[in-house]
């Protein structure tokens, strides 16, 4: 148990050292400024779809965030930037996230200037970012966890120092595609925007305010389609005509939702934190100098994060507990549908109980398939929206050639197998079940995080989570 200790302390006694050689390389290789292209495919003003563009200028091209480098006066502030980017993850993106992996622009550093947002158009900005690949990334990462060499501390709480060790700036990769929409934009085709560049989620800027004012997510189109739709014959006229900002001023009369947010300096820790309490399932980094935003991070990716790393680091014991003895997840009033539920009544149960996702359970109780609320954005892809009242199967049909099924797990599995399992699948919740294939309960991202960074070694402390 010591012998990986003694490894971190070793890192930290070279780390000055390291950190020298490492300046001294950058300072004589790195570019003074970082330029990105606008992808592709993106919605213009008119509300046509852009051809190709080439590299734009920050007067013409109102689709580019554009960041510039620290300048001289903050090189303190740069310096601790750079030494922090050379241990930044490079590891392949999240599915359902979308990364253009374009090698021509580079990560950004946090700047010191101001916000370069244009307020010309109300088309969806886009955002590119790549940097060199680095490698070892390991012992740099690991070097910043702050572990006595005596193994003072008890090592059920390693995840939760690791992760308070680091800061979510570590977590943006090394290549993203960040897509945002301007609140005069339509709310139709900005759910277009999001199928068409693989996205679940955007910020919305207000060129009034000039700042970031909240989330487009595919919860918001659910429970447009769940409050106006009427029948196959009646036109969704609030989907069709309102704009972004309309929609906002209607659904916040009932209830204000200010944006959460969160600094690339605060700690993964706090990430995790301000997800479960305030149960969502985005949380933003925003540059607080500059305004600008740098990445949506996701229990998913924190997850993944934590779990190129956990073979460095001591084991906890309750790794090898099993969910049963841990009382991980949920195991009461679990909401599932039928196959042939409509899908207006599964949009019903998503806003009403607040879940992320309801397992399918055929007439003898065992559980075939799961039905999310990413499937439901689908129905924007395919302009079928106006029929809400076919079944979950249907609605379904399309995902048949790829679905590997509904990845499940039981009570008697071990939480380090469920971990694996779930990190490797890229899903966002296993579905518990028993030796008949019956459902049980659901065990997703949050309860997992919950479990190994907010309250170790068990769900006695634990919250009750949106997923």
């Amino acid at each position: 148990m010591s012998f990986p200790l003694k490894r971190f302390g070793s890192f930290r006694r070279s780390k000055k050292r390291n950190k020298e050689e490492q300046l001294s390389r950058r300072r004589q290789s790195e570019p003074p400024s970082i330029s990105g292209t606008v992808p592709p495919g993106v919605i213009n003003a008119s509300g046509g779809v852009s051809s190709p563009p080439g590299t734009p200028t920050q007067s013409s091209s109102p689709l580019m965030f554009s960041l510039e480098a620290p300048s001289s006066s903050s090189s303190s502030a740069a310096e601790r930037l750079e030494e922090r980017r050379s241990r930044s993850l490079s590891s392949p993106p999240e599915t359902g996230q979308h990364f253009s992996l374009s090698s021509s622009s580079s990560k950004p550093p946090l700047s010191t200037s101001t916000p370069t947002y244009s307020p010309l158009s109300p088309a969806p900005y886009m955002y590119s970012s790549a940097s060199h690949l680095v490698y070892g990334v390991a012992a740099g990462m690991l070097e910043k966890l702050e572990l006595s060499d005596e193994a003072s501390e008890p090592d059920c709480d390693i995840y939760t120092r690791f992760m308070k060790s680091h800061q979510c700036y570590d977590l943006i990769p090394t290549s993203s595609k960040l897509v945002v929409f301007d609140t005069t934009l339509q709310v139709k085709k900005a759910f277009f925007a999001l199928v068409a560049n693989g996205v679940r989620a955007a910020p919305l800027w207000e060129t009034k305010k000039q700042s970031f004012v909240g989330m487009l997510t595919i919860t918001d189109f659910i429970i447009i389609l769940h409050r106006y739709y009427k029948s196959p014959l009646v036109q969704i006229y609030e989907l069709e005509e309102h704009k972004i900002e309309t929609w906002r001023e209607l659904y916040l009369q009932e209830t204000f939702k200010p944006l959460v947010n969160i600094s690339p300096d605060a700690s993964i820790y706090d990430a995790v934190y301000s997800l479960i309490k305030n149960k969502i399932h985005r949380l933003p980094v925003i540059d607080p100098v500059t305004g600008n935003a740098l990445y949506i991070l996701t229990h998913k990716r924190i997850l993944k994060f934590l779990q190129l790393f956990v073979c460095e680091m001591p084991k906890p014991a309750f790794m090898k507990l099993t969910l049963g003895e841990l009382g991980i997840g949920t195991y009461s009033n679990i909401a599932f549908i039928h196959p042939d539920t409509p899908i207006i009544k599964a949009l019903s149960i998503f806003v009403e109980k607040r879940v992320s996702a309801l397992p399918v359970v055929d007439i003898n109780g065992r559980v075939v398939d799961i039905y999310s609320k990413f499937d439901v954005i689908n129905l924007a892809a395919e302009k079928t929206y106006n029929n809400l009242d076919v079944s979950v199967t249907q609605a379904l049909q399309h995902r048949s050639q790829y679905f590997e099924g509904v990845m499940k797990c039981n009570r008697h599995e071990t939480l380090e197998t469920i971990v694996t399992r779930i990190v490797k699948a890229e899903v966002h919740r296993l579905v518990v079940v028993d030796s008949n294939s019956s459902i049980e309960g659901i065990v997703s991202l949050s309860d997992i995080l919950q479990a190994l960074v907010l309250t170790p070694a068990g769900g006695s402390n634990k919250e009750v989570s949106a997923d």
